[in-house]
């Protein structure tokens, strides 16, 4: 079960890793910097965990053949 949680955590940081590439500068409104750090941790975990849950239902799965 504990490796549920070093899933999670890298596929949270990949996710953060991943996402800095996006010039999200355009949509953000001014004076409102500490907003958007806020939104974007927030969209990098919900993908992380999105991601890392895909992960380990793939390799249960795969275990069960």
């Amino acid at each position: 079960m504990n490796y549920k949680i070093y899933i999670y955590v890298f596929c949270v940081l990949l996710c953060i890793y991943a996402m800095s590439c996006l010039n999200y500068e355009k949509f953000i409104k001014n004076n409102k910097v500490i907003e958007a750090r806020i939104f974007f941790l927030i969209v990098a975990i919900v993908i992380g965990y999105l991601l890392g849950n895909f992960i380990i239902e793939f390799t249960n799965l795969e275990l069960l053949f």
